[in-house]
């Protein structure tokens, strides 16, 4: 009643005042003060009627596609967040430049030399490369939003719309984030083991010792202890927690994602892992489909050896007001981004083996 009353006030103080202002504006423009009042009450309450029939947002000026653009930008540099392993990944983000990067191939190591008696010293020239690095070019297929369904429904359509054109995005590039991380086939630097495990259906599954032999191979190739990720795919993760209790109270922190580290790696999960040809160790091309002879892998990277970088990112929007034969929105958009190793060394792969 409370409520009502005060809503019930200020509309006599809000009817009030437009009289009061239509009849000053009515002596103004040589009409009496009681139709300059009049018409200002109706003008105010036309506009209250519209405001109310019209759908959320339909008065506002325009859709703005760089209002568009700034929130997807926050949605990308926030959306690694939920996958650890690529928010450990190094930014370059400054070094873009036109959407390319130029980076420095500083060659080989100079020679160092042990308790030398010959002079002069012989001198050597280290010759440094330029490497130009495009980004990959993303782009979406327009969405048809028409005017009808932003009249009609009880959401933001638009913001669900570019919710899920940003969520493809992610889905995208992560998945060939990981792609890009793994070996393309088994050299000293480049690792590509398999498990060792028993049996389970046409695989044997990992244990701890695949892990330690993978602890190996990079200490033998010498790759920095400091940075290592080793990013479990789904089945090797249920295979670690059958088979050691140990792993299982250890799994899992839901603040970073991460499984607690083990034998030097900083491990976490992610389903979206290559897949390997089990007697070449190769890597399978990205979205190729996978063989009977092929398996999934986890994959291990150096920190020091991978490289993130995000570019411009672009929405296109064409507005209902543009398409009166159709009146509908249509919302696309573009970006450029890339994660890949900045050299073949310090990569790894656990791959699932085939039953004997």
């Amino acid at each position: 009643m409370k409520r009502f009353l005060l809503a019930l006030m200020g509309m006599i103080i809000g009817v009030a005042l437009t009289s009061a202002m239509g009849a000053t504006l009515g002596v103004a423009v040589g009409v009496s003060p009681l139709a300059g009042a009049l018409t200002l009450n109706g003008v105010a309450v036309g506009t209250s009627l519209i405001g109310g029939l019209a759908p959320a947002n339909a008065l506002r000026a325009g859709l703005y596609p760089e209002a568009w653009t700034g929130e997807l930008v926050k949605a990308f540099r926030t959306a690694a967040a939920a996958i650890g392993w690529y928010n450990k990944i190094r930014s370059y983000d400054q070094y873009v430049e036109k959407d390319v990067i130029h980076m420095v191939d500083v060659g080989v190591d100079p020679e160092v030399l042990v308790n030398n008696t010959s002079y002069p010293l012989e001198i050597e020239t280290l010759e440094d490369g330029d490497i130009a690095v495009r980004l990959d070019k993303y782009q979406s297929k327009p969405t048809r939003i028409t005017d009808d369904e932003l009249h009609a429904l009880g959401h933001d359509k638009m913001a669900s719309v570019i919710e899920r054109h940003k969520e493809a995005f992610d889905e995208v590039r992560f998945s060939r984030a990981i792609h890009s991380l793994a070996p393309a086939e088994n050299t000293a630097k480049t690792p590509v083991l398999l498990t060792t495990g028993e049996v389970d259906g046409d695989r044997k599954r990992l244990t701890r010792r695949d892990i330690i032999a993978l602890k190996k191979a990079f200490d033998k190739a010498r790759i920095p202890a400091e940075g290592r990720i080793l990013v479990l795919c789904a089945d090797h993760v249920v295979d670690l927690l059958e088979q050691d209790q140990k792993f299982a109270s250890q799994y899992y922190n839901y603040d970073s994602g991460a499984i607690n580290r083990m034998y030097g790696f900083e491990v976490y999960e992610y389903d979206a892992c290559p897949h390997y040809n089990t007697s070449t160790k190769k890597k399978l091309a990205y979205g190729a489909v996978p063989a009977a002879t092929d398996r999934q892998c986890s994959v291990a990277f150096s920190l020091k050896r991978a490289m993130k970088a995000n570019g411009s990112t672009k929405t296109y929007l064409q507005e209902a007001a543009a398409n009166p034969t159709t009146q509908e929105n249509l919302f696309s958009m573009r970006t450029y981004t890339i994660c890949l190793p900045t050299k073949a060394e310090g990569l790894g792969a656990i791959v699932s083996a085939p039953k004997a």
